[in-house]
């Protein structure tokens, strides 16, 4: 099995290495294998209907905690999903048990749609409030549920 493992210059070439010899990934990694998490490995943050994907850039183990650097937002809620360019946004440190690994078979046609876009050289002002939305909504999810009334 081969996973998306490319630093973001690498991207193009290797969605292109990956089509033309079909090798894809087609098993789900369980929580546990989270420290098998390699630099430049794309992950997957669900939520709802929306997954943030991004590059991993660093585990940092002593905390349990992922550096990432975002690349795409996407809203399934609609056909065809619906693709935001993250690129632009900031980098984030998050725990390292919420994310698995991006299948190859679902993360080629998203990256593709927003590599086909040129980067732009300043900031992305709603690529940052969106960015901001779908982590406030994960970190109050994931908080409430850590959260045990007192009777």
């Amino acid at each position: 099995m081969l996973t998306l493992r490319l630093s973001a210059n690498l991207i193009f070439k290797g969605l292109l290495h990956f089509l033309d010899t079909n090798q894809v990934t087609t098993s789900c990694v369980t929580m546990d294998m989270n420290l098998d998490f390699q630099p430049g490995q794309i992950l997957c943050l669900p939520h709802g209907d929306r997954s943030l994907y991004v590059e991993l850039i660093q585990v940092i183990v002593e905390r349990q905690l992922c550096w990432v650097r975002p690349l795409l937002l996407a809203t399934f809620t609609q056909e065809p999903v619906l693709i935001v360019d993250m690129r632009s946004a900031s980098d984030l440190l998050w725990p390292i048990s919420l994310f698995r690994p991006a299948l190859d078979t679902e993360v080629i046609s998203f990256l593709s749609q927003v590599l086909a876009k040129e980067l732009k050289s300043e900031p992305d002002s709603d690529a940052k409030r969106l960015l901001h939305v779908f982590i406030q909504e994960l970190w109050d999810a994931h908080h409430e549920s850590a959260t045990v009334p007192i009777e």
